[in-house]
């Protein structure tokens, strides 16, 4: 099994930059793809960006293309997401995830998830 936890979420102005870091810890890290989804007020969950286990490979939703980035260091066991160029309508709570086999964007092929951190942003 493999714990999440999110962090790096907060209050910032349209514009603007935040990083969001996921730390995993229990099985091997470089085992599993990694996601990042996020839930914004009164929406379903939906796909931002996912990396496969070495980095190697990325894909992100056309809404943050070219303002976000997903990246991780196995040897830290950890996820970031680079988010530029913040608009109001990335407010949300985000949330990664792990994958025991190739990561795409649907949330069924994932099979590990943290609790989330809330990114608002103000207009």
């Amino acid at each position: 099994q493999v714990q999440l936890v999110e962090s790096g979420g907060g209050l910032v102005q349209a514009g603007g930059s935040l990083r969001l870091t996921c730390a995993a810890s229990g099985r091997t890290f470089s085992n599993y793809g990694m996601g990042w989804f996020r839930q914004g007020p009164g929406k379903a969950l939906e796909f931002v960006a996912h990396i496969n286990w070495i980095g190697s490979s990325t894909s992100y939703a056309d809404s943050v293309k070219g303002r976000f980035t997903i990246a991780r260091e196995n040897a830290k066991n950890t996820l970031y997401l680079q988010m530029n160029s913040l608009k109001p309508d990335d407010t949300a709570v985000y949330l990664c995830a792990a994958s025991r086999s190739r990561p795409g964007v649907s949330i069924v092929e994932y099979d590990y998830w943290g609790q989330g951190t809330q990114v608002t942003v103000s207009s």
